[in-house]
């Protein structure tokens, strides 16, 4: 059965397998500019590397300080007391035990260091199966309720969760 297009007429073709695959290898690109295209792409990502490794002296501070005390106590039983101390002001007393749940440490301490606008900052710590709870003058507090919320606005939401309880189950919103 021929088809016209733009007034050429052709007679359709039936592929095989064997015409579909050697079309589909006449129509691959050649193996040199695959070549090309792959040491092109490292040399892309050759130019694109940093100058210099990366480091956590990079991300703050470079100076290097003296560790004036490092004092590290483990006991048999999990318990330990860890001291640090260096030239540049950094101080950590931290102590822990195996007490939380499932023999999880459970640890408290403090840190102390100079911010470098000059404020000295000392951080209260305990982690526990209430997570890690930090507490110093220099963390910032939710401020307080401006003012008590009215007895209309409570009286409103009281409402409303009445409402909520005696829906049917069918009236109930979902998310699904």
């Amino acid at each position: 059965m021929p088809i016209s297009v733009a007034g050429i007429s052709r007679p359709l073709r039936r592929y095989s397998y064997k015409d579909w695959h050697m079309d589909l290898q006449s129509s691959q690109a050649p193996q040199g500019n695959m070549k090309f295209v792959i040491i092109a792409a490292l040399a892309a990502v050759a130019f694109a590397a940093p100058d210099r490794p990366y480091s956590y002296a990079s991300v703050g501070s470079s100076e290097e300080a003296e560790i004036l005390q490092h004092d590290f106590d483990l006991q048999d039983d999990g318990r330990y007391n860890l001291e640090v101390r260096t030239g540049n002001g950094i101080s950590v007393s931290q102590h822990g035990s195996p007490d939380g749940p499932e023999g999880a440490v459970v640890k408290s301490g403090v840190f102390s260091y100079t911010a470098p606008d000059g404020t000295p900052v000392e951080v209260k710590f305990v982690a526990d199966a209430g997570g890690y709870q930090p507490d110093s003058d220099l963390l910032p507090v939710a401020p307080e309720f401006p003012h008590p919320i009215p007895d209309f606005v409570l009286a409103q939401i009281a409402k409303a969760a009445e409402e909520d309880r005696n829906r049917s189950p069918e009236d109930r919103y979902t998310y699904a």
